[in-house]
């Protein structure tokens, strides 16, 4: 949002700020949320440059289908164990993951 527009809505009494300040989080757990939003969005890269299904990775983890597209959209009933777990079965190193979230928001 440029400057002008967010004067004008202050001056009219609207409060402005991101998500992180709407849901009242803590700057670490923004930056959790960040980190699991990242890592959905490598695991379903992953799985794309493979040319794999949902399916066919739940079969390489030993999970569900179900599961993995809750990976994808980092769900928050999905611990971040269990998407590392998942990104190194399909042969992701730890290099890649630090590259992974070591990117800017």
């Amino acid at each position: 949002m440029d400057a002008a527009k967010r004067r004008r809505l202050e001056t009219a009494g609207w409060r402005v700020g991101d998500t992180a300040d709407f849901l009242e989080l803590t700057s670490q757990e923004a930056e959790l949320i960040e980190v699991k939003l990242a890592l959905g969005d490598y695991l379903r890269q992953v799985r794309r440059e493979h040319r794999w299904t949902q399916t066919q990775v739940a079969e390489r983890i030993g999970s569900s289908q179900s599961r993995v597209a809750k990976m994808e959209a980092a769900d928050a009933s999905v611990s971040l164990d269990l998407v590392m777990k998942s990104l190194f079965s399909l042969g992701v190193t730890t290099r890649d993951v630090g590259r992974v979230i070591g990117r800017p928001a």
